[in-house]
């Protein structure tokens, strides 16, 4: 299953370009905001799981942030972005795992996913998720998945929708809600994927 999904993943990094992916964001402005709101220190340890080659490492290098991680399934994924920033990839960690085979080394302040979670459709890829960001985490988490309003598949894969309740039970043993909010995803296809963005602090 794993490596199915991993070849899935390294399929569409190597076929496809940003223009031609449902969840490309030329500008990630909701999740910048919810990581302006914990007003960090520029030295604070982000990871952005399922980042591939996502702009937000760009934005958050350019506000000085030094201490990036951008994890991904896709080698070919986090390749792109790395090439994007030239120089500057230098400056971040970059990790290939499956997030449920992710063990964390060290820990993080801020752990930010937008649409990884939402592709984990069984109890057990649920729990080990849940597992793994109570112990790599020492403050906040974002999570952006699909709402109950969202697509039930993308990329020709399952995925959980979820509502405002339903997340925050799931990460209530560890995590008090911040806030959530909903919005509309405008794809390159002039479609829309609506999306649930909450942020929890760490109890």
């Amino acid at each position: 299953m794993q490596t199915d999904k991993k070849t899935h993943w390294e399929a569409v990094y190597n076929t496809k370009t940003p223009d031609q992916v449902s969840w490309t964001q030329e500008i990630p402005k909701t999740s910048l905001e919810f990581i302006h709101s914990f007003k960090l220190k520029k030295t604070a340890k982000i990871i952005d799981i399922g980042g591939g080659d996502s702009k937000l490492v760009d934005y958050l290098l350019e506000e000085g942030f030094e201490k990036i991680t951008v994890l991904d399934i896709s080698a070919k994924a986090l390749e792109k972005a790395q090439k994007r920033l030239g120089k500057k990839a230098k400056k971040v960690s970059w990790i290939v795992s499956d997030i449920t085979d992710f063990k964390p080394t060290t820990t993080f302040d801020v752990w930010h996913d937008r649409a990884t979670f939402h592709f984990l459709t069984t109890t057990e890829q649920i729990e080990k998720y849940k597992q793994t960001v109570k112990n790599a985490i020492n403050r906040y988490l974002i999570i952006g998945t699909f709402s109950e309003n969202g697509p039930l598949k993308c990329s020709g894969l399952d995925v959980t929708q979820y509502s405002q309740e339903k997340l925050t039970t799931e990460f209530s043993e560890a995590f008090e809600k911040i806030s959530c909010l909903t919005e509309d995803h405008k794809t390159p296809f002039d479609t829309f994927q609506n999306f649930l963005f909450c942020s929890f602090k760490k109890k």
